[in-house]
């Protein structure tokens, strides 16, 4: 009797659990700022799943039979920013399909127009807990960026025709989200241009283990 009582309890817990607002940590940076590596690095130490904007929409440019695969390619090669309707849809999906409740979404939003449309979709439904922005040098970014499409990294756009685009973009629609969310007081800035173990021991300030 009291081993059945457990059990009810505890799959009513996990309906309470999973009925919570996910947390998301948005994780904002130029092209070749660590973003990624760092992200992995929290998910090691802290458990957060980590959902990369750029990586959900290569993924849905490649499988079969996608609707606006064409168009996110388009974007992609050409540095450009894409529709906020396509990008809040795949990361809506991709929290709905995970169990966890701690999100880093990284690279989004990137402009006004992803800020607008993740408000109007999404803010309801999740808990801003910060903006994680990875500061580096643009000679630096693009270094890595270059770097990593010698060494293979399947990337339309790790050149340099693609990386002086990535730049502008970067500064004329991401930098003023970052500027947004700096004056609402949720931006946490870490030093990205020195190595991934110093970077990530300044990451590290802003996640706890009961987080």
């Amino acid at each position: 009797m009291v081993f059945g009582l457990t059990r009810i309890l505890q799959r009513g817990l996990s309906r309470v659990v999973k009925m919570a607002k996910p947390n998301v940590v948005f994780v904002l940076g130029g092209p070749g700022a660590g973003k990624g590596t760092q992200c992995d690095l929290i998910l090691k130490e802290f458990g957060y799943v980590h959902l990369s904007a750029g990586d959900l929409l290569r993924a849905e440019r490649k499988r079969e039979g996608s609707k606006v695969g064409e168009e996110i390619e388009m974007h992609i090669t050409n540095g450009t920013i894409v529709p906020v309707e396509i990008t809040c849809g795949l990361l809506d999906q991709a929290m709905q399909q995970n169990s966890s409740n701690n999100f880093l979404i990284d690279g989004f939003p990137r402009n006004e127009d992803n800020l607008a449309g993740w408000n109007r979709t999404m803010s309801d439904k999740i808990n801003l807990k910060f903006v994680l922005f990875f500061d580096c040098p643009e000679e630096i970014c693009v270094e890595r960026c270059l770097k990593r499409g010698q060494q293979g990294s399947g990337r339309s756009d790790d050149n340099v025709e693609s990386m002086k685009k990535r730049i502008v973009t970067y500064n004329n629609c991401t930098r003023p989200i970052i500027d947004h969310y700096d004056k609402m007081k949720m931006v946490r800035t870490v030093d990205a241009s020195k190595s991934p173990e110093n970077v990530f021991s300044e990451v590290k300030q802003f996640f706890t283990k009961d987080d």
